[in-house]
């Protein structure tokens, strides 16, 4: 039998700093909040744009640099796993959750705006539902540029 595929890929910007936890066990828990905007065209011709909030975790090695890398304002990719969850408050108020596990992450963007030189990160995919084991994640480098020369022979 086929198995299912649950993928969400999202390019935005992150509304605030990175929340990093760690378990007792010493596995790094990230939290961020990630901003997506669309923009389309109402029938009057004016532009109009949509905000959606995603609220994104990363775990293990790919949480610490998540959390040692972003900034508020950071762009970056990420593509993960939906997750729905609900929790009771103290009010007795069920609330549920959308949530994505992040398993890649990309960080977009110039240094200035937090990003990076383009290294896709990832952690190695998990066969059950189990909270994720700290693994040392799978770097992807992107093609050395043509030139001889890195950014740090740049003078300013």
């Amino acid at each position: 039998m086929a198995r299912g595929i649950n993928k969400a890929i999202l390019v935005g910007n992150l509304g605030n700093d990175p929340e990093i936890k760690y378990t007792q066990g010493g596995m790094a828990i990230t939290k961020v909040s990630l901003a997506t905007t669309s923009v389309r065209k109402d029938r009057d011709g004016n532009q109009q744009e949509s905000t959606q909030w995603h609220r994104v975790t990363f775990f293990g090695k790919l949480g610490e640099i998540a959390g040692e890398y972003l900034r508020k304002g950071s762009q970056v990719y990420v593509e993960g796993e939906i997750r729905y969850s609900e929790h009771t408050g103290d009010d007795g108020q069920k609330r549920y959750y959308t949530d994505i596990i992040g398993n890649e992450m990309q960080m977009l963007g110039g240094r200035a705006e937090g990003g990076g030189g383009g290294e896709r990160m990832s952690r190695p995919r998990q066969e059950s539902s189990a909270p994720p084991q700290r693994q040392a994640p799978q770097r992807q480098s992107a093609p050395p540029p043509a030139d001889d020369f890195s950014d740090d022979d740049i003078p300013f």
